[in-house]
């Protein structure tokens, strides 16, 4: 298996099918993806769904199937899509694709609107949580940890990042942070990672074999 962090949320499997998850605008460099298989969207906020580019991007892929969140809907209306919600387990070209959570971004403030939020265990294997850190049941050999956001802080990333322990943990969703702070947070899940947890930092769009 190959992963490729293209920023942010923004990350591509390959399994060997192609599968890119939360092509969002904080991310850069997945505009040229061809031949892709899924496409998985979390929810609908503009850091991890940017419908123009998407749509674009789907043109290179018009095989690929878009898998997203209920809010997503309207915003992706005339694309090949199957709505998901948490409790969902699909098959989609030769993917298994299990839908995690609550159904709930986590909260950024009460006096904000909420939002859905899917997460997705891709063949039962790797973990995208989206935007809230909802363990799941059963084991997790690769999580893409969100390391920052204005939902979290990084102590209840460190505590997410034990409470699944997987074998492989890759930080997320860095965008907003500033290089410094991108470094310190990094740093700190390495540092305070459970045993046997082993955190890598992916270079921006460099390919990395996980066993």
């Amino acid at each position: 298996m190959r992963l490729i962090h293209y920023g942010h949320a923004c990350v591509l499997l390959e399994l060997p099918q192609r599968v890119l998850i939360d092509p969002g605008a904080y991310s850069a460099g997945f505009e040229d993806v061809a031949d892709l298989d899924l496409v998985l969207i979390t929810h609908a906020h503009p850091d991890h769904l940017d419908a123009d580019r998407l749509r674009a991007l789907l043109a290179n892929s018009p095989q690929a199937i878009v898998v997203h969140s209920p809010s997503a809907a309207s915003v992706l209306s005339g694309l090949d899509m199957v709505v998901a919600t948490p409790g969902d387990k699909l098959m989609i070209a030769g993917v298994e694709i299990t839908v995690t959570g609550n159904g709930a971004h986590a909260c950024i403030h009460p006096d904000l609107a909420g939002s859905d939020n899917n997460g997705y265990l891709v063949n039962g294997a790797v973990l995208h949580p989206g935007d809230a850190l909802q363990p799941v049941d059963g084991p997790v050999d690769v999580l893409l940890v969100p390391a920052a956001g204005p939902w979290m802080k990084i102590q209840e990333g460190i505590d997410y990042l034990r409470d699944v322990t997987p074998r492989v943990a890759v930080p997320i969703h860095q965008g907003g942070l500033a290089p410094v702070h991108q470094h310190l947070h990094h740093q700190l899940l390495t540092n305070l990672a459970p045993e046997g947890t082993e955190v890598v930092v992916l270079d921006h769009a460099v390919p990395r074999e996980f066993g």
